[in-house]
């Protein structure tokens, strides 16, 4: 078993170490509480802040997309023109339709390999109504479902997804 590389105090771009926070339950590595410059706090595994790999609590990407999206004149053309990007009803496009990325086959679910666990996920209005971690997928799933039907009106017959005629 390895000594843990002590981080307490040290600088990692917008993140400062607290202190130690436990160990990842998925690889054992070090996890540390990290102070972002921007006021939030941030629990992050030794490793990805050693790495360079996690440099802020999410303000950073935040702060880059925000200027390089005026480089962008696809984007610049729609600005404004939220229309494009959801449905009369407010729900994002993104909401309802499967991404060429999506690895589970349902749409608004995902697994986290760095915490182990699964994730739904609806934005609906501008605001995420279901923004929540599970242990299985088929929570996960079930967690989706019941919120594209309260907040869609979406109605599926849970049991149609293996397409058998039984």
């Amino acid at each position: 078993m390895s000594k843990r590389i002590d981080l307490t105090n040290q600088r990692f771009g917008r993140l400062v170490v607290l202190k130690y926070s436990g160990n990842n339950v998925a690889n054992s590595n070090a996890m540390w509480l990290c102070q972002c410059d921007c006021g939030n706090q941030v629990v992050v595994d030794g490793v990805r802040l050693r790495s360079g790999i996690t440099k802020s609590c999410g303000c950073l990407r935040r702060d880059l997309s925000r200027k390089r999206v005026f480089k962008n004149p696809d984007f610049v053309k729609y600005m404004g023109r939220s229309e494009q990007l959801r449905t009369d009803d407010g729900v994002s496009l993104s909401s309802i339709y499967e991404s060429p990325r999506n690895k589970t086959g349902v749409i608004g679910v995902s697994y986290d390999q760095e915490t182990g666990k699964w994730f739904a996920r609806l934005m609906y209005q501008h605001h995420y109504v279901l923004l929540k971690s599970f242990d299985t997928i088929e929570e996960a799933i079930n967690a989706r479902r019941k919120a594209e039907e309260r907040y869609l009106g979406l109605h599926r017959d849970h049991d149609s997804d293996d397409n058998t005629d039984s």
